[in-house]
């Protein structure tokens, strides 16, 4: 039972690493054949692994078809960056007098670290130093579904930057407020810390924003952005 266990998370962290990362498309459809075969699982690993999935929303059943991999929609979008700006300026005005600063410094180094690799594993290597950083400030904040709530935001942001850059092929040159940041923190100046959590936030939904429409309105591009569906 633990061997199944065990098999079934790194089943689980494999798959959901390529979801993240839109080396499995949002929108496409699996089977759990498919997924048996690409990442040479047993039927019962292979269910586990998609079990937790499902429970994430990251998968959709579909029955007789298999799996779906879920769309993103651009209310997705809007939503997610209507959560961070509010979420994340609270979280590090929270975290002021709290932060360990040299973690931060090490943190925003790690996100400007240039990597001999293909463009997907340089955005992934990117957003997971990026999302580092910022649960940082979470956790100093020291509320835990606070935390939480943000640590799910940025997984499902991981998603929209490798969507929108690996689409058009540039790395997401980002402007970091990260030494802003920092230098507030150390200040223990907590509207100046609010703010610039906010500025970064806004100034990067724009600039994926741009990449995401960009994609949208690209000819011969066939991507699952959806309008989402509403029933009544």
């Amino acid at each position: 039972m633990t061997e199944s266990l065990s098999l079934g998370e790194r089943a689980y962290h494999a798959i959901r690493r390529d979801i993240l990362t839109c080396r499995m498309m949002p929108g496409s459809l699996v089977t759990e054949s498919e997924l048996m075969e690409r990442y040479q699982l047993g039927k019962s690993t292979c269910r586990l692994a998609l079990a937790r999935l499902s429970h994430e929303y990251l998968i959709e059943s579909r029955p007789r078809k298999g799996y779906r991999i879920a769309p993103i929609t651009l209310q997705d979008v809007e939503e997610i960056f209507t959560l961070r700006v509010q979420l994340e300026p609270l979280a590090a005005r929270l975290a002021v007098g709290k932060v360990d600063i040299d973690l931060l410094k090490r943190l925003e180094a790690d996100c400007r670290v240039e990597v001999a690799a293909p463009l997907p594993t340089r955005i992934d290597v990117f957003m997971n130093a990026n999302k580092r950083f910022h649960l940082a400030i979470a956790e100093a904040a020291g509320n835990q579904h606070l935390l939480r709530t943000l640590s799910t935001l940025m997984d499902e942001m991981a998603r929209l930057v490798a969507l929108g850059f690996n689409v058009q092929r540039t790395k997401p040159e980002i402007r970091h407020d990260h030494n802003a940041m920092i230098d507030a923190f150390i200040e223990g100046d907590r509207k100046r810390v609010e703010f610039i959590a906010r500025r970064h936030i806004e100034t990067f939904q724009a600039m994926t924003l741009e990449k995401i429409y960009a994609t949208l309105t690209s000819d011969g591009t066939l991507l699952p952005v959806q309008e989402r569906r509403v029933f009544s």
